[in-house]
């Protein structure tokens, strides 16, 4: 039976969507590999025809007409390499031959680093004078604390659930990226914080129910990623650091101040959620560079004479 590309197309989007890739990620998929079709309809090339000549010219022609980035280029690759592979994996297509086709990776940069005096400074900060604005502080202080303690993602703690804490042993059930759950442990400070955050949460909203969002605003409804994000740099702006906070930077201050600590890249992978090493290995490059700086002052053959 004779299929057409954007029938495959239509047909690998509908197996990953059964396997929980989110309408996000599917959405990207289209775009990326709907446009590689484009490409070749107009140059009358059909699936089981493409060769690497083939991409390597698709390419430069996003380079050229959308000025794409190199990360850009490799997810617009990454997404045309699976589906290709899936289609022949299938017998749609009797092969593939851009499987090991690839880009030259740029060297990722270094996220920007808080150190954690810094971040100290805005988690132990007072509290504010006026009561309205002391509630919204231990609101605010727990979302801090778990962004920091446990290397939450903004949707996480956006998403998190009474039932997803067991406070008796301080763990949370997290659900990621492709609704993958993990479960990761949080610090004593972060549990008083939401002890005591839960104590205005009935004032406001009520008895609590295990389904019920744990980061509320005080008409009742859950606090949305963009009132995070917002909170998140007030509260930074009022411990007066010159940071410009947000959620994912918090995220990667856990990391490299956990990794720093205690060296085991495969606890922190876990904790994050990253699905392959080489995306938690970014972190380790913070300590090379500390090493780096260790080894010139201290080793007697790195002097310079």
């Amino acid at each position: 039976m004779q299929y057409g590309a954007m029938q495959l197309l239509s047909m690998w989007l509908k197996e990953r969507k059964i396997q929980n890739q989110s309408e996000h990620t599917l959405e990207a998929y289209f775009r990326d590999v709907s446009g590689f079709i484009d490409f070749c309809y107009e140059k009358k090339i059909e699936l089981n025809q493409v060769e690497a000549s083939d991409l390597r010219e698709y390419m430069a022609y996003k380079v050229e007409q959308h000025q794409l980035n190199s990360a850009s280029l490799q997810r617009h690759l990454t997404a045309i390499r699976q589906f290709m592979k899936w289609a022949v994996e299938g017998k749609y297509l009797s092969n593939n031959p851009i499987h090991d086709f690839k880009l030259k990776r740029q060297p990722r940069p270094l996220p920007g680093m808080v150190d954690v005096e810094t971040i100290q400074q805005i988690l132990d900060q007072p509290a504010p004078e006026s009561s309205q604005d002391h509630l919204l502080w231990l609101r605010d202080k727990a979302i801090l604390e778990l962004l920091y303690s446990s290397g939450l993602r903004l949707a996480e703690v956006q998403g998190l659930n009474i039932r997803d804490i067991d406070f008796t042993r301080q763990l949370l059930r997290i659900t990621g990226k492709g609704n993958k759950t993990r479960v990761v442990p949080f610090g004593l400070k972060a549990k008083t914080s939401l002890i005591e955050w839960l104590k205005v949460h009935r004032i406001w909203c009520g008895d609590i129910e295990l389904d019920s969002p744990v980061f509320m605003t005080k008409k009742g409804s859950r606090l949305t990623n963009r009132q995070i994000e917002n909170r998140v740099k007030l509260q930074a702006q009022r411990a007066g650091v010159n940071v410009d906070l947000h959620p994912h930077l918090l995220r990667h201050c856990f990391a490299s101040h956990l990794l720093s600590n205690s060296g085991d890249l495969r606890a922190v992978q876990e904790m994050l959620g990253h699905s392959n090493l080489s995306t938690t290995q970014i972190y380790t490059q913070l300590d090379f560079d500390r090493l780096a700086q260790v080894y010139d002052k201290a080793h007697p053959r790195a002097q310079k004479s």
